[in-house]
């Protein structure tokens, strides 16, 4: 029988990949990574719920979350439980006043915004996580460092390639950007060269 993961919701980060688009990133208790691209408003609602903001007038999940109050309604928790031509499919698993559950077919993205705001958890299968996710190295390599630092205090572009491949592609997307916005093409260069590693279909057969 497949297990049930608890993800937490890591943050969003801008997707250069797609125009106007995000990408979630959710993750086990452990170093994988489930990225879920998204759209700007999800994204714009998602950020409001992880920063705790308050907004003059009720966002579109605001208003669903008013409504299951009104109505004495639980959002039990929230269940990612496909995968399919790119796309999550999730289910709101909502519980009634009498204990019963109603379960509705729901985007990922409104999934997440709504287990947020009312602190629900949120689940998948192991087996789709194991297909989907992404694993960092399970140990660091000795003199490799830290994920967290920044690229240009690595000043050795051997060891600079060697922990680009640690980094997520949407990291690095930004990193390029920012290289070329100041000028430091070098840098631009290796960020470059490690996003196209990537991309094997722009490479000739």
């Amino acid at each position: 029988m497949d297990n049930k993961v608890e993800l937490t919701v890591q943050g969003v980060a801008n997707s250069r990949v797609q125009s106007n688009a995000y990408a979630l990133i959710l993750k086990d208790d452990g170093t994988r990574r489930l990225p879920v691209i998204i759209g700007l408003p999800e994204a714009q609602s998602i950020a409001v719920a992880l920063e705790g903001m308050a907004t003059p007038r009720p966002m579109t999940h605001d208003l669903i979350v008013g409504m299951t109050h009104a109505f004495r309604l639980k959002l039990k928790e929230v269940f990612i439980y496909r995968f399919e031509d790119g796309v999550f499919f999730s289910e709101l698993v909502f519980q009634e006043s009498d204990g019963t559950e109603a379960r509705i077919d729901s985007r990922t993205s409104d999934a997440v915004a709504l287990a947020l705001r009312l602190r629900c958890p949120i689940y998948t299968f192991e087996s789709l996580l194991q297909r989907c996710a992404i694993t960092p190295a399970a140990e660091a390599e000795e003199g490799m460092p830290p994920d967290d630092t920044d690229p240009e205090e690595i000043h050795d572009p051997q060891l600079l390639r060697k922990w680009l491949k640690r980094q997520e592609a949407y990291e690095i997307e930004a990193m390029l950007e920012r290289a070329v916005g100041e000028e430091k093409y070098e840098l631009a260069k290796i960020y470059q060269d490690e996003l196209m590693r990537r991309e094997p279909a722009n490479h000739p057969k």
